[in-house]
């Protein structure tokens, strides 16, 4: 790390890891003639734009834009438009990710397209250079470009990021955080609004404060951020400063289970609405059985179309209480469209529906109720359900309560091929 006094003294390090424009550069990688025009990548059923190419941001579509609204300016611009294509996004995240883990033994995945790598014992290496080999490694595997920021916290490792990704040319995509010196010049650079774990409400009562930058913010008193931003503060501001106080988290079962779905129109009748249900139910069921766990309680709620506001409007959600955990795709569907016909009312046009399961627990440490329990033969039928599910790659074994006819298809009009994912997919290469 070198001998001058500016310079941090601790062999820890942290580099955050994040796929430049993930999504449209998971178009991109069996589309080299996209390279340096604009791609837009669009939510579930087309309707907003999720992910910009560089160039589609600077012709001025912003996120969030409504698609049919931008549809001259796409035309305009000769805008590549895609539908989301999560199976290919979850795949070549999987990918980038499986990279990563070869260059230390501590990682952290912190979203589909960006993970926390801590650098522990790496005083002897040069940084920079080991950062710009993983760049070049991913890219090489997975043609997914990436940034990366290297600094002694999580919180700085993000400011870092963000400036090798503001002067890539400059910082060949990698930027290091050694010393006092580039730290706090990296703070006065960067607005308070755009600092890490700081939201809107913040921003505007720092700002309101006088406090512009992430170094305005270092110097506002313990106490006051304390009072104002609670403890997740206080350890941003220390974390700032150069003192380790957000730390890499072990991966942790999910806390809540939702699927939750727009209809392709809207519904009217009980039984349109209660197929659904029962449909999310086991999907989230499934994801239970995956993570080995069981809820204690189900949400269920359905609303109609606001943006109709010629029809009646109306919505509603129950929480029911399990009498024993389970992930039963039998009991939780049962239990969810118990909840369905309490809240459900005659006489409105549905739009929306979900399930989400909750309060979950391990499945091996689940408590055992005296007179009331799980079925257990529902368990070696949800392991063979799911094994067969699995294998043939479609909702082949369905409940009685599940149109058996019906797979949930979302408006994808513009979906690129799953090409890593499905073997009808996989791309030809003709002579």
């Amino acid at each position: 790390m070198g001998n001058c006094a500016s310079c941090y003294k601790v062999p820890l390090m942290y580099a955050l890891v994040d796929c430049n424009s993930f999504y449209a550069s998971c178009e991109r990688v069996f589309r080299p003639d996209l390279r340096n025009k604009p791609v837009v990548v669009l939510s579930n059923n087309d309707g907003c734009v999720i992910a910009r190419s560089n160039e589609a941001k600077a012709v001025g579509i912003p996120m969030g834009a409504v698609a049919y609204q931008y549809k001259d300016l796409f035309e305009k611009h000769s805008v590549h438009v895609y539908s989301a294509n999560f199976a290919l996004y979850g795949d070549l995240s999987a990918r980038v990710m499986e990279t990563l883990s070869n260059y230390t033994p501590e990682m952290e995945i912190y979203s589909i397209d960006e993970a926390f790598l801590k650098f522990d014992g790496f005083e002897m290496f040069d940084l920079k250079t080991y950062g710009e080999t993983i760049a070049r490694t991913v890219k090489k595997n997975t043609g997914i470009p990436v940034s990366i920021g290297i600094a002694p916290t999580k919180a700085l490792a993000k400011v870092a990021n963000k400036i090798a990704k503001k002067f890539s040319e400059r910082t060949k995509n990698v930027y290091l955080i050694d010393t006092d010196e580039k730290r706090i010049k990296a703070l006065k650079w960067t607005k308070v609004e755009d600092v890490w774990g700081i939201g809107y409400r913040h921003s505007k009562r720092l700002q309101a404060n006088g406090v512009k930058t992430a170094y305005d913010f270092i110097q506002l008193p313990d106490g006051w951020v304390r009072k104002h931003m609670a403890i997740v503060g206080l350890r941003l501001k220390h974390d700032l400063e150069g003192n380790e106080s957000i730390f890499v988290e072990k991966v942790q079962p999910k806390k809540m289970i939702a699927t939750t779905r727009s209809f392709e129109s809207n519904y009217s009748k009980y039984e349109e609405v209660k197929e659904r249900v029962v449909t999310f139910s086991v999907t989230c069921a499934e994801k239970l059985r995956k993570q080995n766990s069981c809820c204690n309680a189900i949400l269920v709620f359905l609303h109609t179309n606001g943006h109709r506001q010629d029809l009646p409007q109306y919505s509603r959600n129950i929480v029911v209480k399990a009498p024993y955990p389970t992930n039963s795709s039998i009991e939780i569907s049962k239990l969810a469209t118990d909840g369905l016909e309490k809240i459900f009312k005659t006489g409105y046009a549905y739009k929306k529906a979900g399930v989400i399961v909750m309060d979950i627990v391990p499945e091996n440490t689940k408590q055992i109720t005296l007179f009331e329990n799980s079925n257990p033969t529902h368990r070696p039928l949800m392991i063979v359900m799911d094994r067969i599910n699995k294998a043939i790659g479609k909702k082949v074994i369905k409940l009685g309560g599940q149109d058996k006819g019906r797979i949930w298809k979302m408006r994808q009009e513009k979906l690129s091929p799953r090409y890593t994912t499905c073997l009808n997919d996989i791309i030809t290469i003709t002579t």
